[in-house]
């Protein structure tokens, strides 16, 4: 494992400990969830592709994030981020948006999301702690990552960025992610903070 990266993840959390311990149980380490809105046009193909990922109900779990939970998400998320090949869906596929699973060690952003979702549902995490979360980037275009559900507020595993991070400190603007609930059901999320992402739409 980078040292370096290592070094900057463990004082994050760090920080992150000091801020929630300070603030008691301080809304913003959460995602401000709204209203049920519909599923990106990607996860409703990938559901009908692998109805076993999307079936069924699920217990709202927050995991406790302990140091060895902590380092395996950062192992986890370097691992995948340098094991799959940055590829659109258009080259891949020939269309414009197209989730599936990795198996040819290329794809773009939800190809990484979704093996780190199974990677770590395989190594026992809770599913429903597992989260797709759609984003606006620095370039207003979509964009999606990983969201985990823990003790210390929801963390973020990208491909753009090597670092494990706490949603509010990375640069996106997050507008919907996977129900707790039901995985093939989506939630709107109000993010109401101000970034230097730009216009922004649905």
């Amino acid at each position: 494992m980078n040292i370096r990266n290592t070094l900057l993840n463990s004082a994050l959390l760090a920080a992150t400990l000091l801020m929630t311990s300070a603030a008691g149980a301080a809304p913003s380490r959460f995602m401000a969830m709204g209203s049920a809105v519909k599923a990106p046009v990607g996860h409703i193909q990938f559901c009908r592709d692998n109805p076993r990922d999307c079936q069924g109900k699920e217990a709202p779990v927050v995991v406790k994030l302990t140091e060895a939970r902590w380092n395996e998400l950062i192992a986890l998320n370097q691992r995948v981020n340098r094991g799959i090949r940055p590829v659109t869906d258009s080259q891949l596929f020939g269309q414009e948006e197209y989730w599936t699973y990795p198996t040819n060690g290329a794809g773009d952003c939800e190809e990484y999301v979704l093996e780190k979702r199974r990677v770590l549902i395989a190594a026992g995490w809770p599913k429903s702690a597992l989260l797709i979360t759609v984003a606006k980037d620095m370039q207003n275009a979509g964009h999606a990552v990983l969201t985990v559900r823990t003790d210390q507020g929801d963390m973020i595993l990208d491909n753009q960025i090597e670092a494990v991070l706490p949603w509010y400190s990375t640069p996106y603007r997050y507008i919907k992610r996977q129900s707790t609930t039901q995985p093939a059901r989506w939630t709107g999320i109000s993010d109401k903070r101000v970034t230097t992402v730009g216009s922004l739409g649905n």
